[in-house]
């Protein structure tokens, strides 16, 4: 059984003071925040996120994690900044939409072990709902478009074929879509109403691509959890390794509190917790236990 993993080259997470730049809405209910946050955005790799909580405000009084959506860099191509996508679902989400350039957040980050090295088969990417976020920067490396952490992050090997399954209700709650028109990356949509591209579910376009002529051999996944259940199936069966990136909601980041632990296997017949914003966010599917 494959273990929980950790990049050995990861950063030691630290608590910055950042300075909003830019507030894009997305889609319906989902924004994209850009903060200017060089510190953390130079050492960051895909798949890896932060907690961002407002300056003197006392409720929420913890922080709230969000995925790395990708590094935002100045004319000479240093990261200088980060992206990250949200939707607005509580108090603090719904105070950000109201954030503007030049207002103070505070940072702690880099935080989780982020995603493993892709390989040279290829490699799918399963979104649904607010799930590409860890996507975009996640594309870019694997296709070779950009290279993140200090020292850069260098890939044993670039994979022969990228694509994005991206799944949503509608039209309306797609987001993103024209950041992910990069030069190599395929990208299929499903909305459940069948308002945008393929109707039905996100796993369907993973199915026929599993049965097809040209099966991946890696699978990373982000979204709802039944979404990801039924995405793990499906590779378990197929016998194709496959990475999720879990959404458990936290509240300390750091592993201190117990609050985001992930149910897990441990040798053949013994499960046990593990915490998800220290030894994930993301888990090989065969390791957990839904």
């Amino acid at each position: 059984m494959t273990e929980t993993h950790a990049f050995s080259d990861c950063a030691t997470p630290q608590y910055v003071a950042a300075t909003v730049t830019e507030q894009v809405q997305m889609a319906k209910d989902t924004w994209r925040l850009r903060i200017h946050c060089p510190e953390i955005a130079r050492v960051i790799l895909p798949g890896q996120f932060f907690m961002v909580r407002e300056p003197g405000v006392n409720d929420p009084l913890l922080g709230r994690p969000f995925a790395l959506y990708d590094t935002c860099l100045d004319e000479a191509g240093q990261p200088i900044g980060l992206d990250f996508g949200y939707v607005v679902v509580g108090k603090l989400t719904s105070r950000m939409t109201h954030w503007q350039p030049g207002d103070q957040v505070e940072i702690w980050g880099p935080l989780g072990n982020g995603f493993p090295q892709p390989g040279s088969g290829s490699l799918v990417m399963v979104a649904g709902g607010i799930g590409q976020t860890p996507f975009l920067a996640t594309a870019r490396e694997a296709l070779g478009q950009r290279t993140y952490g200090e020292p850069a992050r260098k890939l044993e090997a670039f994979p022969e074929r990228v694509s994005l399954l991206y799944g949503a209700r509608s039209e309306a709650y797609l987001a993103g879509l024209d950041d992910f028109r990069l030069d190599g990356l395929e990208v299929e949509v499903a909305t459940d109403d069948g308002s945008f591209g393929n109707a039905g579910y996100v796993t369907e376009l993973l199915k026929q691509r599993i049965e097809s002529d040209a099966p991946p051999e890696t699978i990373f996944c982000c979204g709802p959890e039944p979404m990801m259940e039924a995405v793990s199936k499906l590779a378990r069966e197929a016998g194709i390794s496959c990475w999720l990136s879990l959404e458990t909601p936290m509240a300390c980041g750091f592993g201190a509190c117990f609050s985001c632990v992930a149910k897990v296997r441990v040798g053949a017949d013994d499960w046990d917790y593990r915490r998800t914003c220290v030894e994930g966010p993301v888990f090989n599917a065969e390791q957990l236990i839904f």
